[in-house]
């Protein structure tokens, strides 16, 4: 989102309260994304899988229900009601600022919680990665700036691809570590259906993809600063290179 802003800063003065209220909504549908995947996750027996040795803070779930340090009544309360605060920042910003978001905030809310839930199930049938890179790259950036400027060139959403790549990218690596559970949880993401040895290949290649779009994004007339987005190739090459050695 703030790639967005800074776009829509980049064309004229934002609208720090509408901003504020966009932001705002994000936060909240993810949150309630995460609450509700929780329960999803938790039924269908991926967290309770994850052995200990494959935990990190990044891989595992967030734990919440195996743990116990919330109830399971506790944690639908929160998606609920996240769910509802983000689905109501966004119909303000609808009616008295952008009506074209619309949209845009549907896509986003279903892939939110059809990410975890029945019947599409993303993250389980090989569809989840694809979702994140779209809506924590374009769908974002694109509303964010949408919301500034009442439309959005292509440009916008094109500087957010790699963006998009990355994010699945991080996604995709610490998918690793919970291989045996999502194998035995029947939770078929792109790791577990490729393995992880032709997994970690991908991998590489989508770090590549990530960096070859940034490399070509100047052509096609966004300015060269964007260039600036190379900082993460040292630490992204290290990744690579570690997990193509360690696979499994």
């Amino acid at each position: 989102m703030f790639l967005g802003a800074a776009a829509a800063a980049s064309d004229g003065p934002l609208a720090l309260g509408w901003l504020l209220l966009t932001v705002l909504g994000i936060f909240f549908i993810e949150v309630a994304k995460n609450a509700s995947g929780e329960l999803f996750d938790f039924d269908s027996g991926t967290d309770l899988a994850v052995a200990s040795e494959d935990r990190s803070p990044f891989s595992g779930g967030k734990r919440v229900l195996v743990d116990a340090l919330l109830t399971r009544g506790q944690t639908a309360a929160i998606a609920v009601i996240s769910y509802l605060l983000g689905i109501a920042a966004g119909l303000a910003i609808v009616a008295w600022r952008e009506p074209g978001i619309f949209w845009l905030g549907v896509l986003g809310v279903a892939c939110a919680f059809f990410y975890h839930a029945p019947p599409l199930k993303l993250s389980y049938r090989g569809w989840g990665e694809l979702a994140v890179g779209l809506c924590y790259g374009p769908l974002i950036c694109s509303g964010t700036y949408l919301v500034q400027r009442g439309q959005v060139p292509l440009a916008v959403p094109l500087a957010a691809v790699p963006l998009g790549l990355l994010i699945a990218v991080f996604l995709w690596i610490n998918q690793f570590p919970d291989y045996r559970a999502d194998l035995g949880a029947q939770k078929r993401n792109l790791v577990v259906q490729l393995g992880r040895r032709r997994g970690s290949v991908a991998f590489a290649w989508l770090v590549a993809a990530a960096f070859a779009c940034l490399a070509l994004l100047p052509l096609l007339g966004l300015p060269f600063t964007i260039w600036l987005g190379a900082v993460a190739l040292p630490p992204a090459l290290t990744a690579t290179r570690i997990l193509r050695a360690y696979p499994e």
